[in-house]
């Protein structure tokens, strides 16, 4: 494919390389002066290619690790910070500043959203409407939350004036495939429940928070929002040897989360908001709408290239109509169209890690030599940043196709004959995020669902598995998740329930009175926030 720079339309050209000569540390941007890492895009802007320079973030080392976690454990002061004991209105106030800011950056994010992962322009853009949306959506469910516990309760002789407290330090790892939706996921909640945080972005998506630095500078007291550059490994382990990270919030795999949280010396201090691994499974019955069928899986295993873990990672169709599935799926797949992310009606984009074509070819390798076959005829097609889609079947167990999370462009397919066959793969899994079922008659969806919802913690019916919307619960079992994400549970996994008990005499009801009245305490209020 030709991708030439003058294909490239004037607003979306790496006119200004971005370099990142700041990390925010206390409230201040500080500059850095030791080593730089370049970041590149796998998106060439010569018509021979090569990987375009997108600018450069610093290299910072265990000095600056550990000055990021003494400046958010400075400010949430074992509880006693500013901002852990600032009020409800006053936290929601520097979001919704923090939110305003972020708008303003739309197109500059969107731009490095396409250049740094590769991601279409269209998806580009939902993911920044999206996480904005996200914000707002997360004011709105804390401002419910606080009418909630706008009261006191009696039992038992005892008043319970009864709030959800912040947790206390957050160490908060993004992924690259949702370098800005996943990784605010996890910070929004945390930070406006009260808790200070250490941020490092993911190693692909980190020049599109550069725009947004000052945003977090100028919205939140100084020491709350701590961002650092670097290797994960250099940075994160001597944070987390020190035992002063209180939550440990990530989305990535199960192996980093399991490497980082063995650092932590007080392993029952440490509270776990992770969103891993999953390997989820599309089950096609025989009685299932083909077309249906074959557009939510076409979605489900290709939208951004496979690289979502809620992508279909595995397909069982039934041996009734394997044949005809295979066909026009195949078909369907080599029809989607390849190029460059700002290009109209792409559907499949340059990879954003180097190294992932040749990872998926050797799955591809490894699968046919046992006796899988490519059925599409583009598929496994290798460009110098691309590997197309390769449809593989028949997969068997014994294939690294089936056992690995491939997390790119290569489609496995299972033919089956019993429903019980893919039931018992997805209950020895390691995985139990998602699954999606095609089919239609009652009799046999209704007891196969009752087995699904104890496997995985969405069932999807008729269509391919997704995250959103936003406001529905976001987990999994088994190696797939730790805590839960929406906008409501997020609140929650980053918080504890917290509050205060008054016998019912007169002595203590005349102080609550006072308090009441005087609205001297934050912690202690029933106004309503409109």
């Amino acid at each position: 494919m030709d991708q030439g720079f003058h294909n490239i339309p004037e607003e979306f050209k790496i006119n200004a390389l971005t370099h990142q000569k700041t990390y925010l540390i206390n409230g201040e941007l500080i500059p850095w002066e030791g080593d730089f890492s370049k970041v590149y895009s796998t998106i060439s802007s010569t018509k021979d290619y090569k990987p375009t320079l997108l600018g450069s973030i610093p290299n910072l080392t265990e000095k600056e690790a550990l000055a990021s976690l003494q400046s958010a454990h400075k400010a949430y002061n074992k509880g006693q910070g500013l901002w852990p004991t600032m009020s409800v209105a006053d936290r929601i106030s520097c979001m919704e500043e923090f939110v305003e800011q972020m708008k303003t950056k739309r197109a500059d994010v969107v731009k490095l959203l396409m250049w740094e992962i590769g991601k279409s322009l269209p998806d580009s853009e939902k993911e920044f409407d999206r996480t904005v949306e996200y914000i707002y959506d997360t004011i709105e469910d804390y401002k419910q939350m606080d009418r909630d516990a706008a009261k006191f309760e009696k039992h038992g002789g005892v008043y319970a004036h009864i709030r959800r407290g912040p947790l206390g330090v957050v160490l908060c790892l993004g992924p690259y495939n949702y370098p800005l939706n996943e990784t605010f996921a996890l910070l929004i909640p945390a930070l406006i429940m009260g808790n200070t945080t250490v941020f490092k972005p993911a190693k692909h998506g980190v020049l599109l928070l550069s725009p947004l630095l000052e945003a977090f500078q100028n919205s939140f007291p100084e020491g709350v929002v701590n961002i650092i550059y670097g290797r994960g490994r250099i940075l994160a382990t001597p944070i987390m040897k020190t035992g002063k990270v209180d939550v440990l919030a990530l989305i990535g795999n199960s192996t980093s989360a399991n490497a980082i949280q063995a650092n932590h010396p007080y392993k029952n201090r440490l509270r776990l908001v992770l969103g891993l691994e999953a390997k989820n499974p599309g089950i096609i019955l025989p009685d299932a709408d083909l077309d249906l069928a074959i557009n939510e899986c076409i979605a489900g295993a290709t939208s951004f290239n496979g690289q979502r873990c809620t992508a279909l990672k595995v397909l069982y169709v039934h041996e009734h109509i394997v044949d005809k599935f295979n066909k026009r799926f195949a078909e369907r797949v080599d029809a989607l169209k390849f190029g460059n992310p700002w290009e109209e009606e792409v559907k499949l984009t340059p990879l954003p890690e180097p190294g992932k074509p040749a990872y998926i070819q050797d799955l591809i390798d490894d699968a046919t030599a046992k006796g899988a076959k490519i059925l599409n005829k583009k598929g496994g097609e290798t460009s110098e940043n691309y590997i197309f889609p390769a449809v593989l079947y028949p997969v068997s167990k014994e294939m690294r196709v089936y056992q690995e999370e491939q997390f790119g462009p290569v489609i496995p397919i299972v033919s089956f004959k019993n429903i019980q066959e893919p039931l018992d793969d997805m209950a020895e899994s390691n995985y139990g995020q998602q699954v999606s079922v095609f089919g239609s008659e009652v009799k046999t969806l209704a007891p196969l669902i009752d087995s699904l919802v104890n496997l995985v913690c969405r069932v999807n019916l008729n269509s391919a598995a997704q995250r959103g919307p936003d406001v529905y619960p976001f987990t999994g079992r088994k190696d797939s998740a730790v805590a839960t994400l929406s906008v409501h549970d997020a609140l929650r996994s980053f918080s504890i329930r917290t509050f205060l008990a008054s016998k019912d005499t007169s002595y203590n009801n005349a102080i609550l009175k006072e308090l009441l009245d005087k609205k001297t305490s934050n912690f202690i209020n029933t106004d309503y926030i409109l």
